[in-house]
């Protein structure tokens, strides 16, 4: 299992090999195709990011000590950046999760490149999952 820092290089060196922003594009569109689906269950109000322009469901769950988790979106642009996310964050333990600096949105330019309502609801996304992270860690 890779490290945070070293799933963040492993995508900032993917997007190395787009030389304009509408190739990035499509590839976080293609990321976000790889992203396990939620179970429908989860597909509720209540799993819902607050502050997405987008519907983005979100759902964690703790195993063995790590949290994993589990997104879906209703946007192709927004699901791939929440399945960046997924990748990056997945398998750690709640520390590790709630600790994580995850610089490699602005490395590869993500926040530049981004609609206002998007570069806000990215950042939902990762209070979020540091959120629910952090609700781990007296397990």
């Amino acid at each position: 299992m890779m490290t945070i820092n070293e799933q963040q290089d492993e995508i900032i060196e993917e997007f190395e090999l787009f030389p304009d922003w509408m190739d990035k594009y499509e590839n976080i569109i293609d990321i976000g195709k790889e992203l396990p689906l939620i179970d429908p269950q989860y597909k509720i109000p209540e799993k819902l990011i607050k502050g997405c322009q987008s519907s983005v469901w979100l759902q964690p769950e703790y195993k063995e000590g790590k949290v994993w988790f589990t997104a879906d979106s209703d946007a192709i642009i927004t699901k791939g950046l929440i399945s960046m996310m997924v990748k990056v964050l997945s398998g750690h333990t709640p520390q590790e999760i709630v600790d994580a600096d995850l610089y490699f949105i602005n490395t590869i330019g993500l926040q530049n490149h981004l609609s206002p309502n998007r570069s806000n609801g990215l950042l939902a996304m990762l209070q979020q999952m540091k959120l629910y992270a952090a609700g781990f860690i007296s397990n």
